[in-house]
């Protein structure tokens, strides 16, 4: 109930801000916009601040000038960054600002290509804002190719320290529409902090072999709706960090790239409880997870509960379902400890199509915290090839079980050392 009514109310908010860039349109016309503090409107960083379309000129203070009026308006603004291609070195758009802004970009933003380029481990930044909105169909191009060819950057410590494309801090109430992230060097977007944050017709374009690509990744955030998307990307599609609550995503298409995944949780200190989390009506193909949950083993406490997956396609996804407490990547865990990480309420239904490998469905819950209240209905997932048909792990777990079980649920014993997850 509560995860509708935060869309109900999303949706509400998203439609007054819709009027007011309206009636801010009518005010401005087409021009150059008006005074900072004044009647708000719109305005162009080319006709108002000589931003130039030309692929080297820093848009960053142009970008920055606009953002300072707008800001300081007293009643609704927009910021237009026109069709054109745009070099823009790095920009922090900070608020609070004193009424609704909206940045509509119809060009191609493009970063430096060079990794060395950046002092800090982010591109563009979207700061303390309430009522905020990025629309337009433009393109913010991370240009990251060279990062995903430099020697290390496969390496996860080094990748860390790489720009994020889009970052949205401490945001209340916002739509971010119709907008397309390509070739980041790490994220393509981080959401921390946020309350009431929609995603909607938002693309996300890298190569599969692109590292620590992740497509949207949302930690400590209330409220946050993930609708309509495509993501292409080398890493997670879409990736839930602790204190996420109150999370719908619907109509998420996925694909290269490594699943929906809740986690990984229990590796620091402190980490808050993720709670209420529903991903619907979702397509996964060629993805290397579909829809997962991961803790570390022997690391840090921490919760996951009211987590539901439902009405999901995959098509020749390594491990469609998935909960691995047994998370470790680069061997850098105790793998021989128990997660801390305690896991309830969770429910997989309506999930159908093939998976890459046999272990089309996999759940590996801690010894010491066995999952609660975990539900598997109507799982229809294929496998052929010369290992065999598809098989149903489980551990420290007993599901609730109902509808179609292909494969029957929990028919097989996970392995002394099962595959490991990327």
């Amino acid at each position: 109930m509560a995860i509708q009514f935060n869309f109900i109310s999303s949706m509400l908010i998203l439609l007054l801000l819709t009027r007011s860039f309206a009636k801010a349109r009518e005010a401005g016309g087409g021009g150059g916009g008006s005074g900072g503090g004044g009647g708000g409107g719109v305005i162009d960083v080319v006709v108002k601040f000589g931003a130039k379309a030309d692929e080297k000129t820093d848009l960053s203070k142009p970008l920055l000038d606009a953002w300072k009026e707008a800001c300081a308006s007293t009643s609704p603004a927009k910021i237009v960054i026109p069709k054109g291609t745009y070099f823009l070195s790095t920009a922090t758009l900070d608020g609070p600002c004193k009424a609704p802004i909206e940045l509509q970009v119809e060009g191609t933003v493009e970063a430096p290509a060079d990794p060395g380029a950046f002092k800090e481990p982010k591109w563009i930044a979207f700061n303390r804002i309430e009522n905020f909105k990025l629309s337009g169909g433009g393109v913010f191009n991370g240009q990251g190719t060279t990062a995903y060819k430099r020697e290390g950057c496969d390496k996860h410590n080094f990748c860390g320290s790489l720009p994020i494309n889009l970052r949205f801090d401490f945001l209340t109430n916002a739509m971010i529409q119709g907008i397309t992230t390509k070739d980041s060097k790490q994220f393509h977007v981080n959401v921390l902090g946020c309350k009431n944050i929609t995603f909607e017709h938002f693309t996300v374009s890298a190569p599969g072999e692109s590292p620590n690509t992740d497509g949207i990744h949302i930690g400590r955030s209330d409220g946050v709706n993930v609708l309509n998307m495509e993501i292409k990307t080398g890493d997670d599609c879409i990736s839930i960090g602790d204190g996420s609550k109150n999370l719908v995503i619907n109509g998420v298409t996925c694909g290269p790239g490594h699943g929906i995944s809740i986690g990984s949780l229990g590796l620091f200190k402190n980490e808050e409880p993720v709670d209420g989390v529903i991903v619907k009506n979702c397509t996964l193909t060629n993805t290397s997870n579909g829809v997962r949950i991961k803790s570390w083993p022997g690391a840090e406490p921490g919760t996951c509960s009211n987590i539901h997956f439902e009405d999901i396609t995959v098509t020749n996804v390594s491990s469609p379902i998935i909960i691995d407490q047994k998370y470790c990547p680069w061997n850098k865990c105790k793998i021989n400890e128990e997660s801390k990480v305690k896991l309830s309420n969770i429910s997989f239904k309506n999930i159908h199509g093939t998976s890459a490998l046999p272990e089309a469905v996999k759940i590996i819950c801690s010894a010491t915290l066995p999952c609660e209240n975990v539900e598997l209905a109507d799982i229809e997932i294929t496998h052929s090839g010369p290992t065999g048909p598809a098989v149903s792990q489980c551990s420290n777990v007993k599901p609730k079980v109902s509808g179609k079980q292909n494969p029957a649920a929990c028919s097989t014993p996970v392995p002394a050392n099962p595959t490991p997850t990327s």
